[in-house]
């Protein structure tokens, strides 16, 4: 059984900020639970660029609005609390930020450690039975 807070991630290896965002890891792959679980906060008014090479994340919107853009497609989605985005093509994507966002994300396979959304196959793909 794994029990944390995020009080206690705070200013650890798990705590981890690039560019306009924060990310605490509560679950990565040392775990050994098969994906790893984050609490994301993204700083309002901002524009951020992310791809994840090698991992399907879901991500569930629970504070704030803004924008997701699928910089493949240029289809743009409206975000809202309650919205939930599932990346599983490893979409690159754009988060426009217009108030303070916080969501919780999901990722298999899990992230490892301090990695920033660019993995560039790191990781293998989750194989498809």
């Amino acid at each position: 059984m794994i029990v944390r807070t995020t009080d206690e991630i705070t200013g650890t290896e798990r705590d981890v900020a690039a560019g306009h965002w924060r990310s605490k890891r509560i679950v990565l792959g040392g775990d050994r639970v098969g994906f790893s679980f984050h609490e994301t906060v993204i700083e309002p008014g901002t524009v951020n660029e992310f791809h994840y090479a090698n991992h399907v994340e879901a991500v569930w919107l629970v504070e704030g609005e803004g924008t997701l853009l699928d910089r493949e497609t240029g289809v743009e989605y409206p975000l809202a609390p309650g919205t939930m985005y599932l990346l599983d093509g490893n979409e690159r994507h754009t988060v426009t930020t217009r108030t303070r966002m916080r969501m919780l994300c999901v990722f298999n396979p899990p992230v490892v450690g301090t990695e920033v959304h660019d993995e560039n196959g790191v990781y293998p793909l989750v194989a498809v039975d």
